[in-house]
């Protein structure tokens, strides 16, 4: 009989064991994806833009985006300058040199912050880069990060075409367009680099 109950009781934590291995493998199954975390997943930088303007609310969307970003003590150094004149995004395509697309993108954003403000402004302003980046992936734009902070060449020849106060530091320029080619979103996790309650 103890024989018996021993095995009934081993026969029950199996199929207790089993069960929850097959429902824990169901949830991460059946997990949902949602629209936020695919858009994350589908962001890629795209370099070549079709021939074609990008509509104001477009615009006005990606920027609603990056001042969604958050801020050290709510401080929002964040400056944009949205540049759409052909004269100064070919002249910045010449003298920039990881920004050559810029010379067939029909819009760039300068995102710039005030470092009087917040001496982490870059840290603020790189957030919202990233929602720009982000909000255009989800509403079919391409968009790059090209630096130009810390480089002063960099800063420089962006001052040189695009006026700014003295304590704004240019962070990067986005150009955005339309995509003319297709591009595929690389596949940039790894398992190794994720280490839990230290190294």
């Amino acid at each position: 009989m103890k024989k018996k109950l021993e095995v009934v009781v081993l026969i029950s934590i199996i199929i207790v064991s089993v069960s929850c291995t097959s429902t824990s493998q169901k949830i991460d199954n059946d997990m949902e994806i949602t629209p936020a975390i695919e858009n994350i997943f589908s962001r890629k930088s795209v370099r070549s833009y079709e021939d074609k303007d990008i509509e104001k609310e477009k615009i006005a969307l990606l920027l609603q985006a990056a001042m969604a970003a958050p801020s050290g003590r709510d401080l929002r150094p964040w400056e944009f300058i949205v540049l759409n004149d052909r004269t100064i995004l070919d002249s910045l395509s010449v003298k920039l040199p990881y920004a050559k697309m810029l010379n067939h993108a029909r819009c760039a954003i300068v995102v710039c912050g005030d470092s009087v403000r917040s001496s982490y402004w870059y840290l603020d302003c790189s957030l919202a880069a990233g929602n720009i980046l982000l909000a255009a992936e989800s509403l079919g734009l391409g968009a790059v990060w090209t630096a130009a902070y810390p480089y002063r060449d960099r800063i420089q020849s962006i001052r040189t075409f695009v006026s700014m106060p003295g304590r704004v530091l240019p962070l990067c320029i986005i150009p955005v367009g339309y995509p003319s080619t297709e591009v595929k979103p690389k596949q940039k996790f790894d398992e190794k680099k994720i280490h839990y309650n230290g190294w």
